[in-house]
């Protein structure tokens, strides 16, 4: 198959016709970006990229496009223009339904001839692309462009249709005509209303484009920001098998990838910080035979369980985003496909990404959920951070629509744009299939409505009527829990916050939630827990992995061996897992340091993750037992250690994230200490070399009494405000009897950390505290800024309060 044309150089204006009067057809090579008003800003953009970002490496299939005069003279020769307006005018009176206004002004456009000059035109044109790839009747897709399109602030996405697998003039001719039509569909009069647009100044031009074999290979979408939370600086890609179309509907689950964009260029890196594989139920693919062009099959089981890109085509398509956003200055939304015969990979659309950029501006908000005792009945990603509540309303066929309830949580199989009139409605959006690049979620995204996507079996837990909640505000997995659950939010002005000395960093735990925060001026991660990652992420006991065959329980052998599919070695799935968890938190705060606490599992804990149990030993008290610093140099567990110590080599050495600092827990002794970093050492984490710093975690007498030779040995300290309390006060934490005595404003914890903050300054190390009491108590926050403290690590929701209050103790000090 021949590949696309290499890119022509830069036209200073697209060509007029032989008389100076506007062509009919242009090719690609001849548009660019400021001629929306001729071709639409799909083709406009086709051609742009065509002409300016060959050099870059970004492929574009080649083609040629309809101009809007060809639209024109076609409504003109049939006289269509009155009867158009008078339709509309219909509509707007009330003497006629949107649905029939649209399907009256369709019916009037397939029934128009096509003026035999724009007909020859368009034979002319698809001829000579024939000859250009070689191929007698090329296969090509007939993309709808309207002139108003892809603008800066309204995306129109979706609201025209594309025909793929079209071939031979004929064929080409009457998707011409359909196109043209569905420049009136129901969805895109309701949006052309809705934006104020005077439906007769917007013309259609045609995008005719050669057909990439993505049937047989795989497609998607792109984005070049985080599509939810707006975060800049990583490149977002679904994928699926087949033709785009199933990405694009929202028909499938599919493959999810992120790309941290700022290391893209560093030699040697591999900045991939997100890898998810999707169900992939289905593909669409070319038609064998019959009237219809593509057809939808059920995909194997071994294309459910395989990834649709390799590494390099990930780091490819980054790439190709990065160039096409420096060229147009702003995020794009893109569509991708892959040749199945060629190998290759193309751009087929790009347009400016419309939600984040008009949000950008607007003020933070952060949604709180009080979900008590509650569990979700069903979860699936989440679109948007919001949370909604509202009776569902289950609508399966796409011919009940009207039976809508406004205000309603829409609950369906997937949302395709016919649906917009009524998810604009919706106070949350529910669907079976789809990803978070979907049509759907790009118009839930831009309609400002929270949607859980691709739960899998939504339509059939729940029931219509039922009053449920929807949670978008925990991360990327959207939750649906019953009942009308209390929920609250709170904006908040990140550019009024004040600056300080002393750094105010964020615990973060959870990867899934790390970039809903990147707004606020933290200087960086001052906690992340790396059990939080195993216990969610990874899921499966180390050790299990390393002695398979000393797990005897089935289902965990099963679900075990589910998970780890596709892995030559299950070990791997362990250390990959869990850097992409780690990786995707460094990300998040880059390039301020991310300080990643290494594994501090109890042993109950630990005997709960899958094929746990047969590795751990009973203890009475195991917040005193075999964890922190004593499992990592045990024969019991440190070959699992070993494996944690490669996934943080792998986040800052073939990732790059070199921002990651590494945290030792719960280390009683120097001793201890010397054992551990040997530890590390013998795994290729040795501190100081390329610059890993290596800190302790600050939560036990010990570490105060011994500060000096923990300094030797640590860079910094960070203090465990719970732990340390517990230890000092000899209190259970977890005691629901002592809870009233449990306060870290005990004079002796204080004194215990003016100590340490004294002492540790003395040996030259560096001090912060990433506990929970700067987030509930301002004196504490306040008595820590006297004592000089270097940082607080705070809960994210809790920042904004207590900036405020170390603002006001550093202004004091600095009085007195």
């Amino acid at each position: 198959m021949t590949s696309a044309p290499d890119a022509s150089p830069a036209r200073t204006a697209a060509p007029q016709g032989a008389d100076g009067t506007e062509p009919y057809v242009l090719p690609f090579v001849a548009v660019g970006i400021s001629d929306v008003p001729r071709v639409g800003g799909k083709n406009a953009s086709l051609g742009e990229m065509i002409q300016h970002l060959g050099a870059s490496g970004v492929r574009v299939p080649d083609g040629f496009a309809t101009t809007a005069e060809a639209y024109r003279r076609t409504i003109a020769d049939a006289g269509l223009e009155a009867p158009l307006r008078e339709a509309i005018a219909g509509m707007r009176d009330g003497s006629l339904t949107l649905q029939q206004t649209g399907e009256t002004i369709r019916r009037r456009l397939l029934e128009a001839p096509l003026p035999d000059a724009v007909v020859a035109a368009i034979r002319d044109a698809y001829r000579a692309l024939c000859e250009e790839l070689g191929e007698a009747d090329a296969a090509v897709a007939v993309r709808s462009s309207a002139t108003a399109e892809d603008l800066p602030d309204a995306s129109f996405a979706g609201q025209q249709e594309t025909f793929l697998n079209i071939s031979g003039e004929v064929a080409l001719l009457d998707a011409c005509r359909r196109c043209y039509a569905s420049l009136f569909t129901d969805r895109a009069i309701s949006y052309r209303e809705t934006k104020g647009f005077d439906h007769l100044a917007v013309a259609l031009s045609i995008g005719v484009q050669h057909m990439v074999r993505s049937d047989e290979a795989g497609s998607g979408v792109m984005f070049s920001l985080d599509p939810d939370t707006g975060f800049p600086d990583v490149v977002s890609i679904s994928a699926a098998w087949g033709l785009g179309e199933t990405v694009v509907q929202g028909a499938v689950d599919p493959d999810a990838y992120s790309v941290f964009k700022p290391l893209l260029d560093v030699p040697g890196k591999r900045p991939i910080i997100g890898k998810k594989r999707g169900r992939k139920a289905r593909k669409m693919v070319y038609a064998s035979g019959g009237s219809a062009r593509t057809q939808t099959l059920d995909t194997s089981a071994a294309e459910r369980q395989a990834l649709v890109l390799g590494d390099d085509e990930v780091l490819t398509l980054a790439r190709w985003a990065c160039a096409i956003e420096r060229h147009y200055g702003r995020a794009m939304d893109m569509e991708w496909a892959k040749d199945g015969r060629s190998g290759e990979l193309y751009i087929v659309q790009a347009r400016p990404e419309t939600v984040q950029a008009a949000r950008r501006s607007a003020p933070l908000r952060s949604w709180h959920l009080d979900r008590g005792a509650a569990e979700p009945i069903v979860t699936g990603a989440a679109v948007g951070q919001a949370i909604a509540a509202g009776e569902v309303c289950l609508i399966r066929d796409p011919a009940d629509i009207a039976q809508f309830r406004d205000g309603a949580v829409l609950v369906t199989e997937m949302t395709d744009p016919d649906w917009v009139p009524i998810m604009r409605k919706a106070s949350g959006i529910v669907t079976d299939h789809g990803g978070t690049t979907s049509h759907a979620a790009i118009v839930s995204r831009e309609l400002g409505v929270p949607a859980i996507i691709g739960t899998g079996n939504a339509t059939e837990l729940l029931k219509d009527g039922d009053a449920v909640t929807l949670s978008c505000a925990e991360g990327d997995e959207g939750r649906v829990y019953p009942g009308t659950l209390d929920f609250s939010s709170e904006d908040i002005d990140v550019a009024a916050l004040p600056d300080t000395r002393t750094q105010l960093m964020v615990n973060l735990a959870d990867p899934d939630t790390a970039f809903s925060w990147w707004r606020l001026p933290a200087k960086g991660v001052g906690l992340a827990r790396m059990e939080f990652i195993v216990s969610n992420w990874v899921r499966v006991h180390p050790m299990a992995l390393v002695h398979p065959e000393r797990v005897t329980d089935r289902a965990a052998k099963r679900e075990i061996a589910a998970l780890t599919r596709g892995y030559a070695d299950p070990k791997d799935y362990f250390v990959e897992t869990l850097a992409l968890g780690v990786a995707r938190i460094a990300a998040a705060c880059h390039p301020h340091p991310a300080i990643v606490r290494l594994s501090d599992f109890k042993t109950n804990e630990y005997a709960h993750l899958l094929g746990g149990a047969g590795f751990e030993p009973h203890e009475e008290n195991p917040m005193l037992g075999f964890r922190g610093a004593s499992r990592y140099y045990n024969e019991r567990y440190r070959e699992g250690f070993a494996l944690e110590c490669r996934a943080l080599k792998r986040v800052r050495e073939t990732i790059g994230l070199d921002n990651l600092i590494v945290m030792v827990p719960f280390c009683r002794t120097p001793d201890e200490a010397d054992r551990v970093l040997a530890e590390m050492a013998a795994n290729g984490l040795t501190r100081g070399e390329d610059g890993l710093q290596v800190y302790v975690m600050c939560e036990i007498p010990a570490n105060v009494l011994r500060a000096e030779e923990f300094a030797q040995r640590f860079d910094g300290f960070s203090i465990g405000s719970n732990d340390l309390t517990q230890m000092v006060l000899g209190i259970d934490r977890d005691s629901a009897m002592l809870a009233p005595l449990f306060d870290e404003r005990d004079p002796a914890v204080k004194a215990m950390i003016a100590q340490v903050i004294d002492r540790a300054h003395e040996s030259g190390a560096k001090v912060g505290i990433c506990g929970q009491a700067p987030s509930n108590y301002p004196e504490f926050a306040r008595f820590l800024v006297e004592q000089g403290i270097d940082s607080i690590s705070l809960n994210p929701d809790s920042f904004v309060k207590t900036i405020a209050t170390v603002a006001q103790a550093e202004t004091a000090a600095g009085a007195d």
